[in-house]
């Protein structure tokens, strides 16, 4: 039987793009980058994200991820194995679905998805560098680009920086639902998430104050007769954007899907945690909108109260962040250039690879102390 032209479901045609995997040095928004084109074409790999204080990150290129503060026990997103993580892109980490107004209809898209690959014709690009990573699909059916990053933040934890560019010559309306999930609440240790992952969803918590979703347990698990109160969270927040509503869980994503309105949640219960953003955005032609989400790990009253009299300032907190991330960036920089790590020759791919290997060199030995 000879192949077919064209594949069709339900009747919609599915595109196919010639892949252009290649590989460069680039710059974006005046930093370094090594970028990798149709990566999505490569068999999935890991990455780690350095950080100049107590991050740790590993990140699949298929989008799921594990992160914390100092060991596993302080996690952010379950910690497990490379393969489980590949496994995990439509249910741990970053979740983006945007709505695009036509008419009276809505187009839907899901970047970095393949719940609906080939039905429109986008090309996806990875940019990374020690201390953060990007990515970055561009749906050309839309005329729209979706790029988000993770970023380690000194003050505030782990920023992912979202922004969505209309590249189109006519103005456009999307609804989107932005935001993480299978977020963990403070004081699940490695071996209990591995051993008793059912046990822990059952403890689980999930408040909205203030527009902060804060995650804990119901108590510390324990298996003596003794009370073991959860004074500490996990805390997410986002900024850059003017929801309908806030969500704490992965519940209502499907009635997003079908153009359904969503509810407010502010409590949730014996579910995994998440934190979605339910919002509208206009972008005239060329316009670019940025935002971003803000999680932390092992927040106290104190933290959680500071967290929320910042966010209850109902202005964008973007640039505060950014300058954060530049310290934390000038930090590392420091460190590596205390080994002697940077030099800049005629082959600049040379340079980087010296600066990456002293990087790994001092996260294992550390550095000399004055000089």
């Amino acid at each position: 039987m000879s192949s077919p032209r064209a594949v069709r479901v339900a009747g919609v045609r599915l595109q196919a793009t010639e892949p252009r995997i290649s590989g460069a040095l680039v710059r974006l928004g005046g930093l370094g980058y090594y970028r990798i084109t149709d990566y999505d074409r490569l068999r999935p790999f890991l990455m780690t994200v350095v950080s100049a204080y107590d991050h740790w990150m590993f990140i699949s290129s298929c989008g799921a991820l594990t992160a914390g503060r100092g060991s596993p026990d302080m996690a952010l997103f379950p910690y497990c194995t490379v393969d489980k993580l590949h496994d995990a892109s439509e249910t741990t980490g970053s979740k983006t679905l945007i709505l695009v107004a036509q008419g009276s209809d809505a187009l839907l898209w899901e970047p970095f998805s393949e719940r609906f690959g080939g039905l429109y014709a986008v090309r996806r690009a990875l940019y990374k560098r020690a201390d953060s990573v990007v990515f970055e699909e561009e749906n050309q059916d839309l005329g729209l680009r979706f790029r988000y990053s993770w970023n380690p933040s000194e003050s505030f934890g782990f920023v992912r920086r979202c922004s969505l560019l209309n590249r189109s010559d006519r103005p456009v309306s999307v609804r989107l639902m932005d935001g993480l999930q299978n977020l963990l609440p403070y004081g699940v240790s490695e071996a209990l998430q591995t051993a008793r992952s059912t046990l822990v969803d059952a403890y689980k918590k999930s408040e909205l104050e203030g527009g902060v979703g804060i995650f804990a347990l119901s108590s510390i698990i324990v298996d003596r007769p003794e009370p073991s109160e959860a004074l500490r969270s996990t805390t997410v927040w986002c900024t850059g954007l003017e929801p309908l509503s806030i969500l704490l869980s992965s519940r209502q994503v499907a009635d997003f899907r079908q153009g359904c309105g969503t509810r407010r949640e502010e409590e949730v219960r014996a579910e995994r945690g998440a934190y979605f953003v339910d919002a509208p955005l206009d972008l005239a032609a060329g316009e670019d909108h940025t935002w971003a989400f803000v999680a932390d790990v092992g927040q106290g009253p104190a933290e959680l109260a500071r967290t929320r009299a910042l966010v209850e300032q109902k202005r964008s907190l973007v640039p505060m962040l950014e300058e954060d991330l530049a310290r934390g960036r000038r930090r590392l920089r420091r460190f590596v250039a205390s080994s002697d790590g940077l030099q800049r020759t005629a082959r600049k791919a040379d340079d980087a690879r010296h600066a990456s290997n002293t990087l790994f060199n001092i996260m294992r030995g550390g550095i000399f102390k004055d000089q």
